[in-house]
């Protein structure tokens, strides 16, 4: 005879029951409501699932800008936070704003999350950002925040409502808020993410103050053009804009402010557009901390042209001609403005290669070219499994991935087995393709150089050199047959923007995950007693661009000088190509023209850089300590011998630094050092 169930085996029974339900609901569509989305989520942490909860919780902020639905799915993710792994980011932000930010405040932990980045938020009293950042006790200072946001409204900017010399009024005002940045970094060293001001949509001159610069309306215009140019200058260093004049005209200018609330709370924005305004802001804020997707995966048949290719040929598919097919090449359009600033592309499509090359190479109607295409995936492999492969032939992780298919069903599969991986739902007509695709927010970037404009061909090199890497017979063999150049040169102007993006965003060839912004850098650059390697690598395949930096500080010590390594770091592009041996040489050269007694390194681990916990101790490096944390200390007392395998050769183009003091001593062992390009065994002694 079975035994009565107990009470909490029935709660047991009846939260799996609800997950069930939450499940069918979920499933009953291709786009999850928000409100099923929270539903599954407080029906798995009823259940006792942690990370599920999580997860859906997260998932409903995908799903709509309901205020209410965000600030539950925040309870749920509050509560599951505890139990979760780390993430790969965390931050302190501090909201300083100029209206009531306590509703924006309590959603911006949530969003940050979705981004990838777990935050502590740190908000001001109303209005009272200026006094906060200027105050030496104030709590925003003992807060000490990694990124400070700057919440503003139109109403804080003091502009007339008419100039008989506007250009002079915009000046004027913008220079009080490149002081604010400028106080801001003195106050807290802060990154810094800027609102700009959303025009009101209440013109008294009405559509004559297009005509008239002069008006209040035309100048608010002006103050938020100039303020992003100036983010982009010298002045604004470390400063990122979130555009929120752009979200308030996609929603509706009405729809963004609801004068009740700003007149009975000073809420300068309407609680519909308050979780559209968190999202954003926490798109912005991981671009700053690293966390922006690097690669778009793309289906074909119905997501880049219409029709099943297989069955109405390359000539067939719908593109370029009629409705449908403008569609397509809009979406196509949007796709390569997205790779124009280095969203790197890839193809994941159930078809046959010879076929799809075809299409590519023969219909003059579609965009993008295999060229365009770091990676091609066209088999019949599962879309989970193609999905993973793609991640491991371009040597990123899972979570630099966003897929976007057409069919709901391949959706679902990558999202349920490839969970790292962003799933982008697309509407059944395709004339809202480049919306749900625009609408995505975390390919944000804090900045666009040269490199980023070159990524997809850097991919494909490296999707080629894995090619050879399978057909070479020893690694000694594929390494030597890369032909690879690197070029040493010390930080400045030009590269100190790509140096401090590599900092920002590199995890996996990364000793201390130490995040510099670039006033650091430039900081770094104009001291002393600072050394850099700023790295570049070419092979047969491509320019790399800058993909290693290594920052150290000399120090005096009571048994001699030291360098000490505060950052050393490669892009995923080139490890295991023997770069470390080579920075490495150069580092121990450097230390001993500086006449050091010892380099010395930590390794602080963290959830993405374990391969390279053990780099100290294969460079001969001595152990001197370790922490609770894991973080190891090492020490490479010198004079040492370095050998590097041979197959970079090698050039530094900027001068080695003269010991202090003066001094010839080390010329012997030096000359050469710097101009190798034979590509051979060597070794380098450096003397005391």
């Amino acid at each position: 005879m079975s035994s009565t169930p107990t009470s909490s085996e029935l709660a047991s029974e009846e939260a799996a029951a609800r997950v069930r339900e939450a499940v069918a609901a979920v499933s009953a569509t291709a786009v999850p409501s928000l409100r099923a989305c929270l539903d599954l989520a407080k029906a798995h942490q009823r259940a006792g699932d942690h990370a599920r909860a999580a997860q859906w919780a997260l998932a409903a902020t995908d799903a709509g800008d309901d205020f209410a639905g965000w600030l539950g799915a925040s309870r749920v993710w509050e509560r599951a936070r505890p139990h979760l792994p780390a993430a790969a980011r965390r931050a302190r932000v501090a909201v300083l704003g100029s209206y009531t930010t306590t509703q924006f405040t309590s959603l911006l932990p949530l969003a940050c999350a979705r981004a990838g980045a777990d935050v502590e938020v740190y908000e001001c009293g109303y209005g009272l950002y200026r006094i906060e950042v200027l105050d030496p006790a104030s709590g925003l200072r003992a807060f000490a925040p990694d990124v400070v946001v700057l919440a503003v409204h139109e109403g804080e900017v003091d502009l007339p409502e008419s100039s008989d010399d506007p250009e002079a009024a915009v000046e004027a005002e913008l220079a009080r808020w490149t002081s604010l940045w400028e106080q801001v970094r003195a106050a807290t060293g802060a990154r810094i993410v800027q609102h700009n001001v959303v025009v009101p949509a209440e013109v008294p001159l009405g559509h004559l103050a297009a005509r008239v610069p002069g008006s209040r309306h035309a100048m608010l215009q002006r103050f938020n053009q100039r303020l992003g140019e100036l983010a982009a200058s010298e002045a604004g260093r470390g400063v990122s804009v979130v555009d929120c004049e752009r979200l308030a005209g996609a929603v509706g200018k009405r729809a963004w402010t609801d004068p009740r609330y700003h007149h009975a709370a000073k809420q300068a924005v309407a609680l519909g557009s308050v979780a559209l305004l968190a999202r954003h802001t926490a798109a912005v804020v991981g671009a700053q901390l690293g966390l922006a997707r690097k690669c778009l995966v793309l289906d074909l048949d119905g997501t880049l042209w219409g029709g099943v290719l297989g069955e109405v040929g390359p000539h067939g598919i719908a593109v370029g001609a009629g409705p449908v097919g403008e569609a397509y090449s809009a979406f196509q359009r949007h796709v390569l403005a997205l790779k124009a600033k280095g969203v790197v592309l890839a193809v994941c499509s159930k078809n046959d290669e010879a076929l799809v090359r075809e299409a590519f190479e023969q219909n003059p109607d579609v965009l993008i070219s295999l060229d365009d295409v770091a990676v091609l995936k066209a088999s019949w492999e599962d879309k989970p499994s193609a999905v993973r492969s793609i991640a491991a032939t371009l040597g990123i992780g899972e979570d630099a991935l966003v897929f976007v298919d057409d069919n709901p069903a391949e959706r679902e599969a990558v999202r349920e087995l490839v969970p790292a991986v962003d799933v982008v739902p697309l509407p059944a007509d395709p004339s809202g393709y480049v919306r749900a695709l625009a609408d995505y927010p975390f390919f944000e970037t804090d900045a666009v150089t040269a490199e980023d404009a070159a990524r997809t061909e850097q991919y494909r090199a490296r999707a080629a050199v894995a090619a050879q890497q399978e057909a070479a017979g020893s690694l000694d063999d594929f390494l030597a047959g890369l032909d690879m150049h690197a070029e040493v040169a010390d930080l400045s102007p030009e590269n100190a923007p790509r140096v401090a993006q590599l900092i920002g965003k590199t995890n996996q060839f990364n000793l201390t995950t130490r995040r510099h912004s670039l006033a650091d850098v430039e900081a770094f650059a104009a001291d002393p007693a600072w050394t850099a390697q700023v790295v570049r690598l070419r092979d047969r395949f491509a320019d790399h661009g800058v993909v290693g930096v290594l920052l150290a500080r000399c120090e005096d010590g009571a048994d001699g000088r030291v360098v000490d390594v505060d950052t050393w770091l490669l892009s995923c592009r080139v490890i295991g190509r023997t770069l470390e041996d080579e920075m490495l040489r150069v580092l121990v050269e450097r230390a001993g023209a500086l006449g050091c007694a010892r380099v010395r390194g930590t390794y602080a681990p963290t959830a993405k850089n374990s391969q390279v916990a053990g780099l100290y101790e294969r460079l001969g490096f001595l152990p001197r300590g370790a922490d609770e944390d894991g973080t190891t200390r090492w020490e490479l007392p010198l004079p040492a011998r370095v050998e590097t395998p041979g197959h970079i050769a090698v050039s530094v183009a900027a001068p080695v630094p003269a010991r202090r003091g003066g001094g010839t001593e080390h010329e012997d062992a030096h000359e050469g050092a710097h101009e190798d390009e034979q590509g051979t065994r060597r070794t380098v002694e450096v003397a005391k």
